[in-house]
């Protein structure tokens, strides 16, 4: 779902909220504000190059994750040996570094995107680099069956080495906890099933793994046609019942799906689902 490339970005839309700002603070070492917004909105103006989303127009990228599960997150990295957490369609990494700044190992969490670059302009963003922030990243497309697939593979009792990493597939049956947010509403229905197989695979068989995110959702599933500028681009959007029964048919999961009104970009009603997906019998993997 991107805009066209020669949309003109909007700086009126940037905005920190006192987390976000005390975050990006920290984490770029760039401490006045309007120091802090220009390094964003140039960062923001080659990313959109590059990837043209709405969450990179719209500053997504800039609203730290307030998820109901997020701290339930945190304590299963403290509690669980060798936890890993995989940040899926990562883009830049905020959510990834926001989890390692509040305790998960950085060598624990592993992120991935379609996009390379987007990756690579998160070092930029955050002042970063390889070695200061030494968190796997692996690019691919999560419908390329050589890179993720629901079909069982090799499995070992041992941590997987994640130096090495050739693809999601190597993940099979060992994450803790999957973060995908703002994912699966670019794409359809299908694509979504098949996602959600994908992830279920990767998620440890044991009690209490979870996958959790946030996207576009519906009160009745169905499609939408969302005015991106302008384009028109057809949009496949489950309501809770839907989404769950997804994750029901591919898993022993307990499902928390809520429904949120929000105010769109134009002042339009949208509505958002918040969801979590929480394994609550060992699955045979």
């Amino acid at each position: 779902m991107p805009f066209i490339r020669h949309t003109t970005l909007d700086p009126s839309l940037y905005g920190l909220d006192p987390t976000a700002l005390e975050f990006f603070k920290q984490q770029t070492g760039i401490i006045g504000e309007d120091d802090l917004k220009q390094h964003i909105l140039a960062v923001q103006a080659k990313a959109f190059a590059v990837a043209s989303y709405p969450c990179i127009y719209h500053f997504g990228f800039t609203r730290i994750s307030k998820h109901p599960k997020y701290q339930s997150v945190l304590q299963l990295g403290r509690d669980c040996t060798n936890a890993l957490l995989l940040d899926l369609g990562c883009c830049f990494g905020n959510d990834a570094r926001k989890a390692v700044a509040d305790g998960w190992p950085v060598n624990q969490v592993i992120s991935t995107d379609i996009n390379q670059e987007l990756w690579d302009l998160g070092h930029v963003l955050f002042r970063s680099t390889p070695s200061s922030f030494p968190s796997p990243f692996i690019a691919g497309d999560c419908f390329d069956p050589t890179f993720l697939s629901s079909e069982p593979g090799p499995t070992s009792r041992s941590p997987p080495d994640l130096s090495s990493l050739t693809s999601l597939n190597d993940l099979h049956g060992k994450l803790t906890a999957i973060h995908a947010s703002s994912i699966f509403h670019l794409f359809s229905a299908e694509q979504q099933a098949s996602l959600v197989r994908g992830l279920a695979a990767l998620l440890s068989p044991a009690p209490g793994s979870i996958v959790f995110g946030t996207h576009a959702g519906l009160r009745k599933q169905g499609i939408i046609w969302d005015d991106v500028l302008d384009e028109t681009t057809e949009v496949y959007c489950h309501d809770p019942e839907s989404w769950n029964k997804l994750w029901e048919d591919a898993g022993p999961f307990k499902m928390e799906t809520i429904l949120e009104e929000v105010t769109g970009v134009e002042g339009e009603i949208a509505w958002r689902m918040v969801w979590s997906a929480t394994m609550t019998t060992k699955s045979a993997v």
